[in-house]
């Protein structure tokens, strides 16, 4: 199950937090879908695949730091610990509860967001 509010876009610390989220993801199952598949069943295109999206999701949860970090949302210490930390498998998912309240302090400062207009 997934945790609430985790595939939201609409503020900064959200999209971090969706894409640390679908990183963390990816790679779970680059390890441990992908790789026995291309070398226990001879299917390397699933490699290829899980590879190529896990490799653009790993490119823009890199970006999203270094936006968070220039920013000063976030200090270097801690956008380094999330840097490393992608590079394990469970990583990202270790900082799900960091990136959850950032997002909350965010939503708060900024009051409600506005409602989208009905569609006619």
């Amino acid at each position: 199950m997934l945790p609430p509010g985790v595939l939201r876009f609409d503020t900064p610390p959200a999209r971090l937090r969706a894409v640390a989220f679908l990183e963390g993801v990816s790679y779970l199952v680059l390890l441990l879908v992908a790789m026995p598949l291309k070398y226990l069943a001879g299917e390397p295109l699933a490699v290829r695949i899980a590879g190529s999206l896990h490799g653009a999701l790993f490119v823009a949860l890199m970006l999203l730091l270094l936006q968070a970090l220039r920013s000063r949302a976030r200090p270097l210490p801690w956008t380094a610990r999330l840097a490393f930390a992608s590079l394990l498998p469970f990583g990202t998912f270790f900082f799900e509860r960091d990136l959850r309240a950032a997002d909350e302090a965010w939503r708060a400062a900024a009051g409600p967001l506005p409602a989208e207009e009905p569609a006619r």
